[in-house]
């Protein structure tokens, strides 16, 4: 039975599934920059690519991003200002 995150994200249409797997997927798009567009925190996020991706894909990108400075805002250098743009992701 999926959990709530992963049914909020099936009641999104297709784009917008689309859009938080491939910004899921790049290395250079924070988490929170998800959260702010789609409300899905991070470990909602985790849920999803873990019910979206086949079993190895999903090891793959969890290996990727764990610790990863450009995907947490927090860990990133302040000096970089890269993440949510409000006339980069278009509505």
């Amino acid at each position: 039975m999926p959990k709530a995150p992963v049914k909020r994200f099936r009641r999104l249409p297709d784009d917008k599934q689309s859009r938080i797997i491939e910004m899921a997927w790049e290395d250079r798009t924070p988490f929170e920059a998800i959260e702010t567009l789609f409300g899905l925190a991070e470990p909602d996020v985790i849920e999803v690519m873990r019910h979206q991706l086949k079993p190895a894909s999903f090891r793959l990108w969890r290996k990727r991003v764990t610790g990863r400075t450009t995907k947490h805002q927090a860990l990133r250098s302040p000096g970089v200002v890269r993440g949510y743009c409000p006339t980069q992701y278009k509505q």
